[in-house]
């Protein structure tokens, strides 16, 4: 009888134990199961993402001096800064920005395929133009508002002389600068749709999207394909967007301007 109890109880922990063990693989079986299921939706959902958000700056706080994601663009010889802070206009918290005779922007540093999200729009709005602002000129080169963006470097797209003052530049600065950049500018006299090389470098292009006084203090909405304008711009692919800014700034001319920024979106 004490064997056959002790063989009892042996057997009931057998199979209690071969029931933990069932249920245990059931358990890590669903799971599985459950994980394949979702799986394809959440690759659909990333795949399916139509829009990225560059400056939501709508969702912001009014009174804050930085969007959030959004950080300052300042130049080392420039002493005086740009002021930007957030504000209701039209219903809407945007970005306002006020240049007495200074330059300074605000900065996202992101990485978007252009290929894959080649529409940009945006909206923005300025109160005067510039009288001495030219597109042209060294001392011009200001401008009430400005959308900026840059391409990350790309040793491949260089020839020997131009990747030596890039490393020279990486050796100053820790880092590589961007390998080229478009800005979207609102001129004061040169014609709307003109492409122009920035005065101070041919890595930089200048598309004039907006020019002169006609649609002062209105909203405008605007919207490029940067795929195709990098193409015309520069000749050839273009590399990851490393970022995007707003200016506006206006030291070269000894000018003011004040302007605002609504949100900044990329599209399929």
């Amino acid at each position: 009888m004490v064997f056959e109890v002790s063989g009892k109880n042996h057997f009931h922990r057998d199979v209690s134990e071969r029931d933990r063990m069932q249920k245990r693989l059931l358990v890590i079986l669903i799971s599985a199961f459950v994980i394949q299921l979702y799986l394809p939706s959440l690759t659909i959902h990333a795949q399916s993402q139509d829009v990225i958000e560059v400056g939501k700056f709508s969702v912001a706080t009014v009174g804050d001096t930085l969007p959030p994601g959004w950080k300052p663009l300042a130049f080392k010889k420039i002493e005086k800064l740009t002021t930007y802070t957030l504000v209701e206009d039209d219903h809407t918290v945007v970005v306002k920005a006020v240049a007495e005779a200074s330059a300074s922007g605000l900065t996202r540093e992101i990485k978007i395929n252009p290929k894959e999200y080649p529409i940009v729009q945006w909206r923005w709005k300025i109160t005067n133009i510039l009288k001495k602002g030219d597109v042209h000129r060294k001392d011009g080169d200001d401008y009430p508002a400005r959308i900026y963006i840059s391409f990350e470097y790309d040793a491949s797209k260089l020839g020997f002389f131009e990747k030596a003052k890039y490393e020279m530049v990486r050796l100053l600065y820790g880092e590589y600068p961007p390998l080229a950049a478009i800005n979207y500018i609102w001129e004061s006299k040169a014609p709307v749709g003109i492409m122009v090389p920035n005065p101070y470098t041919d890595r930089v292009m200048m598309f004039v999207v907006e020019s002169g006084s006609a649609r002062l203090n209105q909203w405008v909405n605007e919207e490029r394909n940067v795929y195709e304008d990098y193409k015309k711009a520069f000749g050839e692919e273009p590399p990851m967007i490393s970022g995007v800014a707003i200016m506006t700034d206006t030291d070269n001319t000894g000018e003011s301007a004040t302007a605002y920024y609504g949100d900044i979106i990329f599209k399929k």
